[in-house]
């Protein structure tokens, strides 16, 4: 189970990485046209760098933009990469600690399951709507509820992931991720060579 979670993770965070070489590259395009689209005598010679042809980048790194945050959010930010507020937290006890982690993890969990319906009621309009320029790429099926369904996942998938911690913590008490830290930190622990400085 381990190991398919590792890999797991690794394709997720593979995937954001591709999100973000795929926007840098658009960038640098963008770049290059902007300082040949100043020399005339470029785009007549070569009809790859009129820079007509690529009015699409500023949109699509607008759009990959939009997928890191939700996508990076739905699969590789964790609880403790947050920052919290948690003097109340620490200064409870264990068990008054558990049900914290219960209730604000159902309430997560409920919160954003209920604003699914309404927010793909929203996005009923978005699949009539065109981008502007991002069918020279993706050709002209492609419309704005399929550039922000990100969203629906993200709301999906962080609330089964909080719906998840607070059935952890209450089979087994605590916050889940804490617990998996403190693991891999005794494994770090126990796996260290004799002799070597801690």
């Amino acid at each position: 189970m381990d190991s398919i979670t590792k890999w797991f993770s690794r394709a997720t965070e593979f995937v954001a990485a591709m999100f973000m070489a795929a926007m840098f590259a658009t960038f640098i395009i963008q770049i290059a046209i902007r300082y040949t689209a100043r020399l005339d005598w470029v785009a007549d010679a070569v009809p790859l760098l009129d820079p007509n042809r690529y009015g699409w980048t500023l949109e699509f790194c607008l759009l990959m933009w939009v997928w890191i945050v939700f996508w990076g959010n739905s699969f590789i930010v964790r609880q403790h990469d947050h920052v919290v507020f948690d003097i109340v937290y620490t200064g409870v006890s264990p068990k008054v600690r558990k049900w914290f982690v219960i209730i604000s993890g159902i309430a997560v969990c409920v919160g954003l399951l209920a604003s699914v319906e309404p927010t793909w009621g929203k996005f009923a309009i978005l699949r009539l709507k065109r981008t502007a320029t991002l069918d020279q790429i993706f050709g002209p099926d492609l419309r704005m509820r399929g550039v922000y369904s990100i969203y629906i996942a993200f709301l999906v998938i962080v609330a089964v992931r909080y719906g998840w911690r607070a059935f952890w913590a209450f089979r087994h008490g605590g916050d889940p991720e804490k617990h998996l830290l403190e693991q891999v930190a005794d494994d770090a622990t126990h796996t260290q060579e004799p002799g070597a400085p801690k």
